[in-house]
């Protein structure tokens, strides 16, 4: 009998725990990522020049580069520095900025990435994606997954808990964008891959039955482990679509719409996870949501991140084109401007009830 085998495409490997960050160095000659310690390290001229104060004696052979911004020209820039370092590995040291900035660099100059965070604001810490400032506003760019993830739970501890919070955004959002995809499916016949919508939805709802607030060393745990699940998940799919619907349509349509005003990444897309189960009709879902959300200090309306009712209809009828060729609940729906309003205040009314 043949044995039918799935290669799942995942980091080499995951320390989540206390005191991992001042461990690097053994962790990556114990992983036989860089023997030699000839890494280059990318950090924010702020907060990751204490890091550097606190691991460069520990880190003897490594390079370190400061990163201006999480802009598309800030990770070339990077990648230019880099190259004809020899260097065994990347190191991202820092927030989601600094890591997809490295992520890219890395994959330009054909470099292993290690991710090293120092918040869980978003699951870019393991996804196959950067995103990026540009010219256009913000954009999205395939590049390889990092190689290993580290997590220093003592570290995340001290991170401003919106951040924390909107990590917990994020990662809920995946319900709403797998619901997403099986709506493609049934609708348009677009393949859905299980395993991948095992794992981003098995990670959305352990966040949103999490009992744990944000002081939870437990709840910091799930939230890490969660947005690594995420990432692998989008590796198995071949793209974002188990952690990208609406929710993120919306998101990026803010982003574009509004470039100065955007909120944290997982504050749009929560918000926007909300709304969408609403508008499929979901809404004891889109209730469970919202609570959670509200739990964490998070908005569940347009107003609590300084949009008006317009200007979050506007980005909703926008928001298809922020994603052409991805179906959702919008692009089902084709709701007119005039439509999405009233649906908007329908939504505020039951989140608010």
């Amino acid at each position: 009998m043949p044995l039918l085998t799935r290669l799942v495409p995942s980091p080499v490997f995951v320390e989540i725990r206390p005191g991992a960050l001042d461990a690097l160095g053994g962790i990556l000659a114990d992983q036989r990522l860089s023997a030699s310690g000839r890494i280059a390290v990318a950090i924010s001229g702020g907060s990751g020049t204490v890091l550097r104060g606190r691991l460069e004696s520990s880190l003897p052979g490594a390079d370190w580069y400061e990163v201006a911004d999480g802009s598309l020209d800030a990770a070339v820039k990077l990648a230019e520095a880099m190259r004809g370092g020899h260097y065994d590995a990347i190191v991202g040291l820092g927030g989601g900025k600094i890591i997809d900035a490295a992520k890219y660099a890395a994959a330009r100059v054909g470099l292993p990435l290690v991710a090293v965070a120092t918040n869980l604001a978003h699951d870019g810490i393991c996804s196959p994606v950067s995103t990026l400032d540009n010219d256009a506003g913000r954009g999205s760019y395939g590049v390889p997954s990092p190689i290993g993830i580290v997590v220093d739970l003592d570290v995340i501890a001290k991170a401003p808990q919106r951040v924390v919070a909107a990590g917990i955004g994020d990662v809920v959002s995946n319900i709403s964008a797998c619901a997403d995809w099986e709506l493609s499916h049934a609708v348009t016949g677009e393949p859905v891959d299980g395993l991948a919508v095992a794992m981003a939805r098995s990670a959305g709802e352990n966040l949103l039955r999490h009992p744990g607030s944000l002081e939870d060393r437990d709840l910091l745990t799930s939230l890490a482990e969660a947005l690594v699940l995420s990432g692998i998940a989008m590796n198995i799919a071949g793209s974002t679509r188990p952690s990208s619907g609406a929710c993120h349509e919306i998101s990026h349509a803010l982003d574009v719409l509004y470039p100065k005003r955007s909120a944290q990444h997982g504050e749009q897309v929560g918000l926007g996870a909300a709304f969408a189960s609403f508008l499929r009709g979901e809404r004891e879902l889109a209730g469970q949501i919202a609570d959670r959300l509200r739990f964490h200090g998070l908005p569940v309306t347009a107003d609590r991140i300084g949009f008006t009712e317009a200007e979050f209809t506007d980005a909703v009828h926008y928001a298809p084109n922020t994603r052409p060729g991805r179906f959702t609940i919008l692009e089902h729906l084709d709701l007119s401007p005039s439509d999405i309003r009233d649906a908007y205040a329908d939504y505020v009314q039951a989140v608010n009830s």
